[in-house]
Formats: structure tokens, sequence, C-alpha cells
């Protein structure tokens, strides 16, 4: 039987579990769960982090350039970040491969097929693509959407079954119980305009989406049939768990 095909988006809060630098056992943590599904599904990852990678090693200054300077900072951050990703998932013995993606690669009928047939021959030969914003040409992904939108439109390109969005709240929350600060998980949802009446304008702390970024990237999914499912990444076996449905999570349908 062919493999289910999961594109995991992976936040910087939850890469860095809310602090100020890369988590390796996180990695290891998400590396080992891969490995565990190995038989019944194939990855493509989005990750987040470059800039948070480089913010480890050095800082940068110039005044009036905060995009371009966090343009410097993903220049220096993505080989760090690809450098732990390959650590400890060649631990595991699984095998990695880069991939730097623009907004505007998906405009081009060219270049969206060249993203599906390199991404399908890395796949067929075991390797997990890590895809990220080439922020050093754009700043979308800098000044918006943490990658949910890109991770969307690579969900739709690449044809997958399910695209989980790693954050660092137990899936979306209902309005009234976080007014009353006692977080409910809305745990499924099939009308995204009444999701978006739940929502507040809540961003995490190193990342740039929220929620709102998270629905937008549902709805291209849903569009083509894809189900989104918003998960704690924080969590150990988030994959694991979400998928025995042992744990609260927001599943788009």
């Amino acid at each position: 039987m062919a493999k289910k095909r999961i594109l995991l988006k992976i936040g910087t809060n939850t890469l860095t579990k809310e602090t100020n630098h890369i988590s390796r056992g996180k990695i290891e943590d998400i590396g080992m769960q891969i490995a565990a599904l190995n038989d019944e599904y194939e990855f493509i990852i989005v990750s987040s982090g470059a800039i948070a990678a480089a913010k480890q090693f050095v800082k940068l200054e110039s005044k009036g350039k905060e995009i371009v300077v966090k343009q410097a900072l993903a220049s220096i951050g993505q080989p760090h970040l690809m450098r732990i990703f390959h650590e400890n998932f060649s631990d595991l013995g699984l095998l990695t491969s880069q991939c730097l993606l623009s907004y505007s690669d998906f405009e081009k009928e060219q270049s969206k097929v060249n993203i599906v047939n390199t991404i399908n021959v890395l796949v067929e030969n075991n390797y997990i693509p890590i895809i990220n914003e080439n922020d050093t040409v754009a700043t979308d992904e800098i000044r918006f959407g943490d990658n949910d939108k890109l991770a969307a439109l690579a969900a739709v390109l690449l044809k997958v079954d399910i695209l989980i969005i790693a954050t660092n709240t137990n899936g979306i929350y209902t309005k009234s119980s976080m007014h009353d600060k006692t977080p409910e998980t809305i745990t499924v949802v099939k009308d995204l305009e009444m999701l978006e009446k739940e929502i507040g304008d809540f961003k995490s702390s190193q990342g740039t989406g929220g929620m709102q970024s998270k629905i937008e990237a549902a709805a291209i999914a849903k569009a083509a049939n894809i189900e989104t499912w918003v998960v704690n990444g924080l969590n150990d076996n988030f994959i694991l768990n979400a998928l025995k449905n042992e744990i609260p999570f927001t599943k788009i349908t």
C-alpha cells in the first residue's frame, strides 16, 4: 500500500520550546516520531527557525533596516538549523535535504513542476525534504505568516494527505474559554468563517504568525480537500498522539 503523505510545519516556538535557542531535544523528538511512522507515512517538513538559530551565535545591527537584519540573520542561521536537523536525524537513520522556496515559486508553472519533481525524487529515495522560505531574497515570511502559508501552498502542490501545523497551543481555543482563562480546544471544524469568529489576535513570542495565519493556511488546504491539524508541538510524541487521537487538537476538515 502507498504511504500517506504528511506535511509537517514546525514553528519557531516549537523548535525552540519557547526559549531563545533551537532545542535539539525537540528536533530529536520529531525525528523519533518520523522514524516510528516510517512504514505508514512519508514526511515533508516546512521549518521556521533560521533567525532563532542565528541569534544563538551573532548579534547584527543596522539602523532603520530591521527586515534586512532579519534577512541576514536567516542567511547565517539556515545552515546551522540544517546542521542540527542533519545531526539529530542521521542518528536515527533518517536522511535530510534542504529546499529553499519563495512564494513567487508557486506562481510560475515551470517552478511548480520543478518543485514537485525534485521533492518526489527525494521522498522516493527516503530523503526528508526540509523546506524554508528563502529569506535572503524574500521577506513575506519574516513580515507576515511564519511559514504557515508556505506550508499550505506546498501541501497543495505536493498533494499531501494531512497538513500538521505544530504550534504552542493545544489547537485553536474557543473565544469564551480564552476570556475565562480556561482554554478549551475546538476539536473539529468544518466552517472556517465560524472559526474566524472564535480567534483573537494572539501571536507567539518567537513566531510571527498567530492563529489567523493558521486559519488562512487551512483555507488554502481545505480548497484542495486536505485536512489541517493544529497540534501542540511542545509536547513529546505530538504527531503519534494526534494520529491516535489521544490529545486535544484542532482538526479542520
